[in-house]
This record gives structure tokens, sequence and C-alpha cells, in this order.
């Protein structure tokens, strides 16, 4: 879980993975929607292919690199059992706003 994290922690590494929602890419392509040249992208995809959360399919002279969809899932899980935490915290700052209010009426 950590390595994706770290995968993930990285501006560049994210893009990708929003580029890769859409759908597989070919790494040419991938760099033509990134700044960057092709080694930098290339070793970019090796850390998310370690990391678990792309996977490569070799065709002809290209390497199409797509999501797997287990790993992010399992990302998702994980998320997921802190989101009572957050909705509790969200809805204590839905409340100060109205709490401000009041101390400064009082003050």
């Amino acid at each position: 879980m950590m390595q994706m994290f770290a995968a993930l922690a990285d501006p560049t590494r994210l893009r990708i993975v929003e580029l890769l929602r859409a759908g597989p890419l070919p790494v040419g392509e991938i760099c033509d929607r990134l700044p960057l040249p092709q080694p930098q992208v290339s070793k970019h995809l090796r850390v998310l292919r370690d990391a678990g959360l792309v996977g490569v399919q070799p065709r002809a002279q290209q390497r199409i690199y797509g999501l797997r969809a287990a790993p992010l899932r399992e990302l998702g899980a994980w998320l997921e059992r802190f989101r009572d935490i957050w909705n509790e915290r969200f809805e204590q700052l839905d409340g100060l706003p109205a709490e401000i209010r009041r101390d400064e009426e009082k003050g």
C-alpha cells in the first residue's frame, strides 16, 4: 500500500494515472501529452508498474500501458475506511462559521 501512495505522490505519475483512466495508451502517446522526454516518462511508468498500478502489454515495437483495477480497488477500499471520520470532520467544519458569528456577536 505504501508503495502505491509513494508512486502517486509524484505529480507526473498522478497525471499519467489520470491519462490512463480513459484507457490504455502507448508510451509515445503518453509522452505527447506530457512535457517530458520519453526516457523520463518511461522511468515514471516503471515506478507505477513496480507499485502494481499499471500493467504493460508489448505490441510489436510499442509498449501499451493501462491501469490495473485490483490495486486501485484495494486503495479505494482502504480509503473508504476513513470516510466516516472525514464526514464527521466536515460536518464539524460546516458548523464553524455559525459558531464564529455567534462569538463575534457576543464579543
